[in-house]
């Protein structure tokens, strides 16, 4: 089972930012108000941003610590071509100008007009927006190409790879464990799932989820006491937690516990009537 929040398009929170790009919350907030992204909000109206909004948010720093008028940055970002991933422009401070650089060359970002590539031209502070400040940002980067390979049909190999480089990347972080063991279980892979998000527990990466998806491979693989102690696990960090709850009381049904079944099915009835309107 995969996480359901965070999505791609809206996967880190405001202390996300913070962490994978180093600036404080008053930068951030300065930053937002200025409409140089617009992120959603989530569920209790916080705000939410999609890895675009961290690009465009490293981005937009960079030229306003070069001195580029809010303004200045605010007509080169609305400027740039929906269909050209932002990982593949770098865009910079030539003056009190933007130049966005691309494969095709340097261009004013006002005009349009291209430029002579500068290269190393003295006072031109350059931020570029594919690169990654540091591994776990890196890491989150490799998750959201793996998502999007994973939604390619036929693609299921580059999404594998791409999670694995996220998991080499930040081994304590937990979102691409959860979608690569969900694709091998998919494969008829659980053994090497099962490993996988043994692996993840060894570095540390304690989450409910991944205890609860831990135990559905090792359900499949016929381990059903393991199961049981994972589904145990799952609910210890999180009681109200009501799918592992159902799984939990269900595979004890099997097993012939039925006072045990029953505390679990109770509970998970329990936690579906609460989150009822």
């Amino acid at each position: 089972m995969k996480p359901s929040p965070p999505s791609t398009d809206s996967s880190y929170s405001l202390a996300d930012v913070e962490q994978l790009l180093g600036l404080s919350r008053r930068v951030l907030r300065g930053l937002i108000a200025a409409g140089f992204v617009a992120p959603r909000r989530g569920r209790r109206n916080e705000h939410r941003f999609s890895f675009q909004d961290l690009l465009l948010l490293r981005t937009a720093h960079g030229l306003r610590r070069a001195r580029v008028p809010p303004r200045k940055i605010l007509q080169a970002l609305a400027g740039l071509q929906p269909a050209t991933p932002l990982s593949r422009l770098r865009l910079s401070a030539l003056g009190r100008s933007v130049v966005v650089r691309d494969e095709l060359g340097a261009r004013d970002a006002d005009s349009g007009q291209f430029l002579l590539d500068f290269g190393a031209t003295p006072g031109a502070s350059v931020s570029s927006i594919g690169a990654a400040p540091d591994p776990a940002y890196e890491a989150r980067r490799w998750f959201a190409q793996g998502e999007s390979a994973e939604a390619a049909a036929g693609a299921a190999g580059d999404a594998e790879a791409a999670y694995r480089r996220a998991i080499a990347l930040a081994p304590d972080f937990v979102p691409p464990y959860l979608n690569l063991g969900a694709l091998l279980c998919e494969a008829g892979r659980c053994n090497e799932a099962s490993e996988l998000y043994a692996d993840a527990l060894t570095h540390g990466a304690a989450d409910p989820l991944l205890h609860f998806n831990h135990a559905i491979a090792l359900e499949d693989l016929g381990r059903f006491d393991d199961a049981l102690r994972s589904y145990a696990h799952a609910v210890t960090l999180d009681p109200n937690f009501a799918d592992a709850h159902f799984n939990a009381g269900r595979l004890l049904e099997r097993l012939g516990d039925a006072q045990g079944a029953l505390r679990h099915l109770s509970t998970y009835r329990r936690l579906q009537h609460a989150d009822r309107p």
